[in-house]
């Protein structure tokens, strides 16, 4: 079994900054695409950012800018910098990543990180 554990989180005032983290461990085949997700009370879950295996980054809109996500290959892990955090960033996060072995893919999720942000 592979497993993704979060770290980092917390709560910050308008304008702070913040910084998850998320390692894999386990019986790790290969880690495809990974990403950061966020949910809110009442809400879907909303892809926030990904990163591909060869270090491609893409962002939701909202985050552009602000938020960063960083890979570390050797480590198995994926970093999400979160700069000029708004209350809107409010929500708990969650690290995905699509894990292959063989012709098997299955997506795997952290535990979730509570993020708030105080106006």
């Amino acid at each position: 079994q592979v497993h993704l554990v979060e770290s980092g989180g917390g709560l910050v005032q308008a304008g702070g900054s913040l910084r998850l983290s998320c390692a894999a461990s386990g019986n790790i085949i290969k880690l495809n695409n990974m990403g950061w997700y966020r949910q809110v009370p009442g809400k879907q879950r909303e892809w926030v950012a990904i990163i591909t295996t060869g270090g491609m980054t893409h962002y939701t809109e909202s985050v552009k800018g602000r938020f960063t996500i960083s890979r570390d290959n050797a480590k198995n892990s994926i970093y999400l910098q979160m700069n000029s955090l708004k209350p809107e960033d409010t929500a708990v996060y969650y690290c995905n990543a699509d894990h292959q072995d063989g012709i098997y893919s299955l997506p795997l999720w952290g535990q979730g990180s509570q993020v708030t942000v105080s106006s």
